[in-house]
C-alpha cells in the first residue's frame, strides 16, 4: 500500500474523530476559530464517546478497500450509540449532503452535523432509519451479525461489513450469530466480514472476550470457523489496513472456488479482531484515574465542563490535539489528503443501494383457489390448516428461488410442513452427517435453533428488499419479542423518513400453539407473544385468527403482499372443521370481522352474542352453540368470528379503529351480553376495549395460565374456556331477558356443570377426553 495512503488515512481519522468528539460536546464554536469557552459546550451533553475511534478506523479502512477493489458494501456499525463515528464518516463522504442538503461538505455543513446531534429534531445517538445506510440500530442486544448474514443471503455481490464491539459480543443472540458462516453458500450468496472490537471495556467493567490473550481468541474463532485475523493498537493504522486487504483476498479465494470450480469444504471465512484503546485519542485521565483505555471512556469521558475547570481545560486540549484548522481549505472545504481514502460517489457505503431501500423484487405468488378446501356442510370437513400452508409455501418457493427464505427453529416437521421439501431441502453448508435428511447448501428452509439468530436473518434478507417467512412454536416466539419489538420501532421511525422507501412486511405463523400443547406441558403453553405485540400499540402490527384452512391461505396471500407491517398469524395444525370458502375468507379478510348468520340460533333478535378469535376457540364456541340448541333452544345466539384482532380496535388504546358506534351497535347489538372466547390472554382484548360504553357487556375468556401435562379438553376446562363453561356464561346471562329461560335457567346450570364434573372423573381414570367431547361434530 502506498505511504501516503496511510499518512492519509491519520488525517482521515484526525478529522472523523474530532467531529465525533465535537458532535457530543460542542453548541457553538464548532471548528475551534474563535477563543474556546464554556458556553461553546452543550449544557446537556449526551451520547457516547468510547466506542467512536475504533468505529471510524474501521470505516476509514473499509473506504480503502472499497475504493481499491470497486465494491459494492455495506457497513454496519453493532456497538451502541455509534452515531457520532457514523455520522461523521457519512458527512465526510458526501452521503449525508445527499439525503440533506443542508448538510454540505464543508464548513456550514461541519456546524450543522456538530449542533444537531442529540439535539432535539436532530440525529439520535444510534443509527437509526434517519441514517443513510443504516439497517440496524446499534446496541440492540447483538443483533449485528445475524442481521449483516441476513442481507448477503441470496446477494452473490454484496459484501457487508460489519463491527462487533466487545460488549455486544457478550449476549446470547451475537454468541450464536458467529455460527451463520455455516449456512452462507460462497456460490449464490455473498460475504460478511465481521470486525470484532476490542476495546476490553463496557460500562463499567470489564469484557469476557477483551480480556482472552490472543491465543485463545484465535482457538476461540478458529473453532467457530473463522480465520480470524489480530490486529493490535501498535501500528494500528496500517495493520487494520493490511488486515482488511488479506481479509478480502480470503473471501475472493472461496467464492472462486465456490463459484467456477464448484469447490465448497467448510469455507474458512475471514473476521478481523481489533484491538484499539477504550476512548483512543481522547482524553488519558483525569484527577490520576485513567480515562482513554478504561471504562471512563465509555459515555462521556467528562461529563462536567460546564462546572470543573480541570475538565473544561482537559476537554480543550483534547479538541485542540486533533488541530483541525489542518484539515480545512480557505474555502472552507475539506483537503484533498483526507478525501482520497474515498472510493467513487457510487461506491460510498452511506449510499449503498442495499442499505437505502432503492432494491426490492417483486414476489410472485400463486393463486389460492389451488388450495381451497371445499367445505360442504359448514363445518362437517376435517382438515389441518398447516398442511395446507405448506402445500402454497412449496408453490411460493417454486416461483421464487431466490428471493425468498423459510425461518423455521427445527420444527417443520412437527408444524406438519413436509410438503415444503416438495420444492426445496435445508439450508446448510458445512458436512451434513450421514442420516440427515432434506439438507442442501442450496436449501430454502434455514432451521437453526435459535429463534433469535432467525430473526436476524430474516430482518436483514426483508431489509435489502427480498421476503420471508418464520414459522415456530407459539410459546417459543416470546424469545424474540424484545427483537421484534425494537424492528417495529425502526419501522415506525423509517416512515418518518422521505426518502425510506417500505419494506417486505415480516411474516410471522405461530402453531403447536397453547391449547394443544398438553402433551408437552405447562412450559410450551404461552401465547404472550400476542400481547408483546398488541402493546407495542402501533399500527404496523397486524395479529391474524383464521378460523380455518381456506381462511389461513387467504391471510397469508394478503401478509406476503403487504409492506411495511408485522404479521402475526396463529394457526393450529390438528384438524378441525372447515367453515368458509376463500372467497368468503377473502372477504371477511377485508374487515377482519364478521356475523356468521348461519352458526348462531336465532341470531337476527339473539339473546347472547358469542364471539370467538382463533380457531380452537371458533370450533369450542361452536361447539357450545350447537349445545344450547339441543339443550336450551329457548336461548337465542348469535355468532361472530373476529379473524383480525387489530381490526376489532374499538378501545381508545388502540390507534387502528375500524369500528364506529353503529357498526359496533349493529355486529353486537346495543345491549347484550359478549362472550367471547380468546385464543391468548383476556388482557389483549380488555386493553382493546378499555373505556368502550360496551366494555362491561364483554365477558372473555382465553389463555389464564392454567396448564399442565393433560388432556386436549382439560387444558379449555382448566382455563375455563371449554364449551360448557361457554353454555353456563350464555345461560346465566341470557335470564337477564328471557322469561322462559328463568324458569328452565338452573336445570341447564346443573346439565353443564354434571358434564364438567364427568369430565374431571373420566380423563383421570382413562387418561383421554371422554366420548362426549371426542365424538362430537358439528353437523
Amino acid at each position: 500500500m502506498p505511504l501516503n495512503d496511510i499518512s492519509d488515512l491519520k488525517k482521515y481519522l484526525r478529522l472523523v474523530n474530532y467531529l465525533g468528539a465535537a458532535q457530543l460536546y460542542l453548541r457553538a464554536n464548532y471548528l475551534l476559530e474563535k477563543k474556546f469557552v464554556k458556553d461553546d459546550v452543550k449544557r446537556r451533553v449526551l451520547g457516547h464517546w468510547g466506542t467512536v475511534p475504533g468505529l471510524n478506523l474501521a470505516y476509514a479502512c473499509s473506504n480503502i478497500l472499497v475504493r481499491d477493489h470497486k465494491l459494492n458494501a455495506m457497513f454496519m456499525a453493532g456497538p451502541g450509540h455509534g452515531a457520532p463515528a457514523v455520522l461523521a464518516n457519512l458527512f465526510v463522504e458526501g452521503s449525508l449532503e445527499e439525503f440533506y442538503p443542508d448538510f454540505t461538505v464543508n464548513k456550514k455543513g461541519v456546524a450543522k452535523l456538530i449542533h444537531d446531534f442529540s439535539w432535539p429534531g436532530g440525529f439520535p445517538s444510534h443509527v437509526n432509519p434517519s441514517t443513510p445506510g443504516g439497517i440496524l440500530e446499534g446496541g440492540e442486544l447483538g443483533y449485528s451479525i445475524a442481521t449483516a448474514y441476513g442481507t448477503v443471503l441470496d446477494n452473490p455481490d454484496l459484501l457487508t461489513i460489519c463491527v462487533v464491539g466487545d460488549g455486544e459480543a457478550e449476549t446470547a443472540t451475537l454468541a450464536t450469530s458467529w455460527h451463520s458462516n455455516k449456512f452462507l453458500n460462497p456460490q449464490t450468496s455473498g460475504a460478511v466480514l465481521p470486525i470484532l472490537h476490542l476495546n476490553n471495556f463496557k460500562i463499567s467493567g470489564p469484557t469476557m472476550l477483551g480480556s482472552m490473550d490472543a491465543h485463545e481468541l484465535l482457538n476461540l474463532f478458529t473453532g467457530y470457523g473463522y480465520n480470524p485475523i489480530i490486529v493490535n493498537p501498535e501500528n494500528v493504522e496500517e495493520d487494520m489496513v493490511f488486515a482488511m486487504e488479506k481479509a478480502y483476498e480470503q473471501i475472493v479465494s472461496i467464492q472462486k472456488a465456490a463459484r467456477e470450480n464448484n469447490y465448497i469444504d467448510k469455507p474458512k471465512w475471514p473476521m478481523i479482531i481489533m484491538r484499539t484503546l477504550k476512548g483512543w485519542t481522547g482524553p488519558k485521565s483525569y484527577q490520576g484515574k485513567p480515562i482513554e483505555g478504561s471504562f471512563r471512556a465509555h459515555g462521556i469521558p467528562l461529563p462536567k465542563t460546564q462546572t470543573d475547570d480541570e475538565q473544561f481545560e482537559i476537554l480543550k486540549h483534547w479538541l485542540e490535539s486533533y488541530k483541525i484548522d489542518e484539515l480545512f481549505n480557505k474555502d472552507g472545504t475539506i483537503i484533498d489528503d483526507v478525501l482520497n481514502i474515498l472510493p467513487t460517489k457510487d461506491l460510498r457505503m452511506g449510499l449503498n443501494k442495499h442499505a437505502n431501500q432503492q432494491v426490492e423484487s417483486t414476489l410472485r405468488l400463486p393463486h389460492k383457489d389451488i388450495y381451497s378446501i371445499k367445505i360442504g356442510p359448514r363445518g362437517s370437513k376435517l382438515a389441518s390448516s398447516m398442511p395446507i400452508l405448506a402445500l402454497y409455501l412449496r408453490d411460493v418457493i417454486k416461483m421464487n428461488p431466490d428471493i425468498f427464505r423459510i425461518m423455521s427453529p427445527d420444527e417443520s416437521e412437527s408444524n406438519k410442513l413436509q410438503a415444503i421439501f416438495e420444492s426445496t431441502t435445508r439450508a446448510y453448508v458445512w458436512p451434513i452427517p450421514s442420516g440427515s435428511e432434506n439438507i442442501s447448501k442450496d436449501g430454502r428452509m434455514m432451521e437453526v435453533l435459535s429463534e433469535n439468530l432467525l430473526m436476524g436473518w430474516m430482518q436483514g434478507y426483508v431489509m435489502t428488499g427480498r421476503h420471508s417467512i418464520f414459522i415456530s412454536y407459539e410459546a417459543f416466539m416470546m424469545i424474540i419479542a424484545s427483537m421484534v419489538d425494537q424492528y417495529s420501532k425502526f419501522m415506525a421511525k423509517a416512515k418518518e423518513v422521505p426518502w425510506r422507501k417500505p419494506f417486505p412486511s415480516l411474516n410471522f405463523v405461530l402453531s403447536s400453539n397453547s391449547w394443544r400443547q398438553d402433551h408437552n406441558g405447562f412450559s410450551h403453553q404461552n401465547p404472550g407473544f400476542i400481547s408483546s405485540a398488541l402493546n407495542n400499540h402501533s399500527s404496523n402490527v397486524n395479529v391474524f385468527f383464521p378460523a380455518d384452512a381456506n381462511s389461513l391461505i387467504a391471510t397469508i396471500e394478503e401478509n406476503l403482499s403487504s409492506h411495511d407491517k408485522i404479521n402475526i398469524v396463529i394457526a393450529g395444525k390438528t384438524d378441525l372443521p372447515q367453515y368458509l370458502s376463500v372467497d368468503e375468507a377473502k372477504i371477511q379478510g377485508k374487515s377482519g370481522i364478521d356475523i356468521w348468520e348461519w352458526a348462531g340460533h336465532g341470531s337476527e333478535n339473539p339473546d347472547v352474542v358469542f364471539v370467538a378469535s382463533g380457531d380452537y376457540m371458533t370450533f369450542e364456541t361452536l361447539a357450545a352453540i350447537k349445545i344450547l340448541r339441543e339443550v336450551a333452544p329457548e336461548i337465542k345466539t348469535r355468532f361472530v368470528s373476529i379473524s383480525e384482532l387489530t381490526g376489532f380496535g374499538i378501545g381508545d388504546n388502540f390507534n387502528k379503529c375500524n369500528i364506529d358506534k353503529d357498526e359496533f351497535n349493529k355486529i353486537f347489538t346495543p345491549d347484550k351480553e359478549i362472550i367471547y372466547a380468546y385464543h391468548g390472554y383476556p388482557e389483549d382484548i380488555k386493553q382493546l376495549i378499555f373505556n368502550h360504553p360496551a366494555s362491561t357487556r364483554f365477558h372473555i375468556h382465553g389463555y389464564i395460565e392454567k396448564g399442565t401435562t393433560t388432556t386436549p379438553f382439560d387444558m379449555l376446562v382448566q382455563n375455563q374456556c371449554s364449551r360448557y363453561n361457554l353454555a353456563i356464561d350464555a345461560v346465566n346471562f341470557s335470564e337477564m331477558n328471557n322469561t322462559i329461560l328463568k324458569k328452565q335457567g338452573r336445570n341447564h346450570l346443573n346439565y353443564f356443570k354434571a358434564l364438567l364434573g364427568k369430565h374431571e372423573i373420566y380423563i383421570h381414570e382413562h387418561g383421554y377426553d371422554m366420548p362426549e367431547v371426542t365424538e362430537f361434530t358439528l353437523d
